[in-house]
């Protein structure tokens, strides 16, 4: 495995403190692949500076910001799939671009929008 991007549902088990998060988040980061996470996915899953697991979760992981091009990428797949969920999109076009694996709970929208793509993209259900 060379990258992944986590989708919310990742970050939110982190923050629930659930074990299995952690132990595979710690494996990747052992194995020396650092996990992306899309800023509007961090937006998402963000509610209040108490939220110690999810800050401490995001200390292993590279958030990289939405620019005005991945904005414009992501924005195409949702007018091509005829959906709204703007953070999807987002996890998709950085997935392509890294040629990276997707953990998503939302793994229906996601194929949608990976398809819509044309290209190719390993996604795994949490």
């Amino acid at each position: 495995m060379s990258a992944v991007v986590y989708d919310a549902a990742v970050l939110v088990a982190a923050d629930r403190n659930e074990r299995r998060a952690w132990a595979e988040h710690k494996a990747r980061l052992e194995l020396g692949v650092i996990p992306l996470v899309p800023a509007p996915v961090v937006a998402q899953v963000s509610r209040s500076p108490q939220q110690a697991q999810l800050r401490r979760f995001l200390t292993g992981c590279v958030v990289v910001p939405l620019g005005e091009r991945e904005a414009h990428e992501a924005g195409r797949l949702l007018g091509m799939t005829r959906t709204a969920d703007v953070v999807d999109a987002v996890v998709v076009t950085l997935a392509l671009r890294q040629k990276a694996m997707i953990l998503t709970s939302d793994r229906d929208d996601i194929e949608r929008l990976i398809r819509a793509s044309g290209r190719e993209v390993a996604v795994v259900t949490v």
